[in-house]
């Protein structure tokens, strides 16, 4: 009888892992989305900040 559960807990686990695997493989359109939307905001991140520098860069040569 253990051996038999221990099969069973095995195969589960097995057909678990293979599941998992197997829902990784695509992404669907909301993935697809996430990834479009996180790329948007680190490029709008990145020209917000290359444009801080522009502004700080002309302060400093207006002061002297």
């Amino acid at each position: 009888m253990k051996a038999t559960m221990r099969q069973l807990a095995v195969v589960l686990g097995i057909l678990m892992m293979a599941g998992g695997l197997a829902a990784c493989e695509e992404q669907g359109p909301a993935e697809e989305a996430g990834e479009s939307i996180d790329e948007s905001m680190e490029s709008a991140g990145e020209s917000l900040e290359e444009a801080g520098d522009e502004i700080q860069s002309s302060a400093e040569d207006a002061a002297e």
